[in-house]
């Protein structure tokens, strides 16, 4: 581009400051007066409502809403005054840096036409038409044509409440702080260092060792199970395998929400597992499975195996059907059990395919909102936690932060957290599994 401002003529060097003023002169009327316009709105729209939507997003408000007395018809009353929303003003200028970036690129498509009309002009070639660059770009680019589209969607509903999202973690963006009665401001990393090391670590900490319990807990359970029921079920000689198979698939079938409501009912201490036990003599007092903290953290997991185990049965016995009969024979020649077959040959060649399927499920459990809010809604209430009951996740944690407490400053900071944490370990995870090594 040095080189084009440099060697190229006045309405070269202009079209660097007036876009579209090269095509203007060329004859590329169409696509002149669309850079041009393109550059007018922006103009206008940074003079009326970019610079102040930045500004505003600078600052996030200076005028509280609130009272004051005023004389109407000669009588003194007090009247509502308007003052500045902080969330409106951070959405605004996140949107408007948004679309200065749009802009820029937009810009330099126009220092592109600008240079490739400079090297045509140069080498005294023909200046394509507007139908021509058409043609082009609904023929030879038309891939990046149809992108157009859903980028402007994942820009407006993907980025831009994202971004949003990550900013509210550096505000103090609070249930004192609720727009637009109140204003919020930015606070840097406080909310981080209230988080890891302020009053909010005591309960962010177990949450989070809970967390990593049950993700590891909920994923070996339903792997292990899922392949000693696939490798049962798949025995030599075992009749009705096609019956079995239905009966444990019936489970997916059945909506998972309709499964843990069905199941929260049946542990209750008033259910019907309680009144089963209890009429039969087996117990005086109802136990508690859901009531009780340790008690419930294994019903969950209990209860997410019965969820769980049939998806994972269904991918092992696709797995283990398509084996090669040839290794397990070999091995069975040469003396080897059954155990040392499983060991040697099928758990690996299960572990190698299964392995971005386990990571995900890892990372999903992490993450698994329906089994904890649908069975205990994180509770049993434990008043040495903020805002959190001793099942909860910090996903449900977040939830409820967001929801019952109003505290999204600190709700964005745990969607921030569990974001790198999942990230670093899929990545991790997944880059040193024979899984990958295999596929490079």
């Amino acid at each position: 581009m040095k080189d084009v401002f440099q060697q190229g003529d006045i309405k070269t060097k202009l079209s660097f400051i007036i876009m579209g003023f090269s095509n203007l002169m060329n004859k590329q009327i169409v696509k002149g007066v669309l850079f041009l316009v393109a550059e007018i709105i922006f103009i206008m729209t940074a003079i009326y409502q970019l610079v102040p939507s930045i500004a505003g997003l600078i600052t996030l408000g200076t005028k509280t809403q609130g009272m004051q007395w005023e004389n109407i018809d000669g009588v003194r009353i007090k009247v509502s005054v308007a003052g500045d929303n902080s969330m409106l003003m951070l959405i605004y200028g996140l949107a408007s840096i948004i679309f200065c970036c749009v802009f820029i690129y937009v810009y330099w498509c126009s220092l592109k036409s600008n240079r490739k009309l400079f090297l045509l002009n140069k080498n005294n070639e023909k200046i394509p038409s507007f139908k021509e660059d058409l043609t082009t770009l609904t023929n030879g680019r038309f891939h990046m044509t149809l992108m157009v589209i859903p980028l402007i969607g994942v820009l407006l509903f993907t980025i831009l409440p994202l971004i949003y999202m990550i900013c509210i973690a550096f505000t103090n963006y609070d249930h004192n702080h609720l727009p637009p009665g109140h204003l919020f401001d930015w606070i840097g990393l406080a909310n981080f260092g209230n988080i890891l090391n302020g009053r909010m670590a005591e309960t962010f900490l177990p949450l989070l060792t809970w967390t990593l319990i049950w993700a590891i807990a909920a994923t070996a359970t339903t792997f292990f199970f899922g392949i000693l029921l696939a490798m049962i079920i798949n025995t030599r000689g075992l009749k009705g395998k096609r019956i079995f198979r239905t009966i444990f698939v019936i489970t997916m079938a059945v909506p998972q929400f309709v499964s843990l409501l069905i199941m929260r009912n049946l542990l209750a201490d008033w259910g019907p597992l309680n009144t089963l036990l209890q009429k039969s003599g087996l117990i005086t007092n109802a136990l508690p499975f859901l009531s009780d903290g340790t008690w419930a953290k294994f019903s969950i997991i209990f209860v997410n195996m019965w969820v769980g185990i049939p998806v994972t049965m269904l991918i092992s016995t696709g797995i283990i059907m398509n084996l090669p009969v040839e290794q397990i024979e070999a091995a069975e020649i040469d003396g080897a059990n059954k155990f040392q077959i499983f060991r040697r040959i099928t758990f690996p060649q299960i572990l190698l395919i299964m392995t971005p399927n386990l990571i995900q499920q890892f990372i999903g459990n992490i993450n698994n909102f329906n089994v904890i809010y649908l069975l205990t809604g994180g509770g049993p209430n434990n008043s040495n936690l903020y805002q959190a009951g001793d099942t909860d996740l910090l996903v449900t944690w977040l939830y409820k932060l967001t929801v019952v407490a109003s505290d999204y400053n600190l709700a964005s900071v745990i969607g921030i957290i569990i974001f790198v944490m999942s990230a670093i370990f899929s990545l991790l995870a997944y880059t040193r599994s024979k899984s990958y090594e295999g596929s490079i």
